[in-house]
């Protein structure tokens, strides 16, 4: 049998917000498995146990650059230490020189776009030598560019943490900014039910049977129950099956929205920063009581 750990009880704790009994409890029932860990809590306790999946652990900001035609763009981030350099304006700079470059040379991936000429130099000499005067790691961390089908719109949020750069065909300016201002808070996983990952309604289908299993649902309703759940999880995660946030009857959904102004979203990308990027959090006080732990020995 696996050995649950301290540190495995506590990381779960903060990806799913759980008890930390219920933590231990749904580790050692999973055999040490993290993943089948939080699936465990999130049949028992619902969806409280993944609140706090989209917490984000690192800084720095997203950049977008569109071309002057709204043909071509990109978005991009770039990762700091701490939200005071985020804040700095040549970091800054770099990013929107970055996010630049990946429209205008459409760079492989970050390693050929740390390469490409900048200034006096390459991307990667001009991060090296301000990591050099601010004295804080950064880092390039992902892009992804697009070559419209219609016009590309953008929408950045919360001092640029949060990006959002849109493919709409037809309907106006207001329309995608609208459109991408949804997106930004309401965070769709994907366009429609054709690009949500087949595992991630396996996981919804197998959290419904049990959940519906341990109300005591019989057998030959499980399916059809799962079913239903899964069908209500795509509507929530997909962009076109998500209600817009600004419906003033509260049921418009943004599908519904594009078919009445002659418009459909061709693509669209969504970066949060630090999403999934794992920051250390010290504990001051266990620190010090190790220092003097230390020194006692010495």
């Amino acid at each position: 049998m696996a050995e649950i750990t301290a540190g495995m009880v506590k990381e779960l704790r903060e990806k799913t917000d759980a008890p930390m009994m219920e933590c231990k409890k749904a580790l050692t029932e999973a055999a040490g498995d993290m993943a089948k860990a939080e699936e465990i809590l999130r049949v028992k306790l619902g969806n409280k146990a993944s609140k706090a999946a989209a917490r984000v652990a690192a800084e720095g900001v997203v950049a977008i650059s569109i071309s002057a035609d709204g043909k071509v763009g990109s978005i991009l981030e770039i990762n700091s230490e701490t939200d005071f350099v985020a804040k700095n304006e040549e970091f800054q700079a770099l990013a929107a020189a970055a996010a630049k470059l990946v429209s205008d040379a459409n760079p492989a991936d970050v390693a050929t776009l740390s390469a490409l000429p900048l200034g006096d130099g390459t991307v990667d000499s001009v991060r090296t030598a301000l990591v050099g005067k601010i004295g804080e790691n950064m880092t390039l961390r992902r892009f992804q560019r697009l070559e419209a089908k219609g016009a590309l719109a953008s929408y950045i949020h919360g001092g640029s943490k949060i990006g959002v750069l849109i493919d709409l065909v037809g309907g106006d300016e207001g329309l995608a900014k609208d459109v991408a201002m949804h997106i930004a808070a309401s965070k769709p996983k994907a366009l429609d039910a054709s690009g949500v990952p087949g595992e991630l309604l396996d996981t919804e289908r197998r959290i419904a049977i049990e959940k519906a299993r341990e109300a005591g649902k019989p057998e030959a309703m499980l399916e059809k129950i799962a079913e239903g759940t899964v069908q209500k999880y795509l509507k929530d995660v997909t962009l076109l099956g998500q209600v817009f946030v600004k419906a003033e009857d509260g049921k418009q959904t943004i599908e519904q929205l594009l078919k009445s102004r002659g418009a459909s979203v061709a693509n669209f990308v969504l970066f949060v920063v630090g999403e999934g990027i794992e920051k250390k959090v010290s504990d001051f006080a266990a620190e010090v009581a190790a220092q003097a732990a230390a020194a006692a020995q010495k």
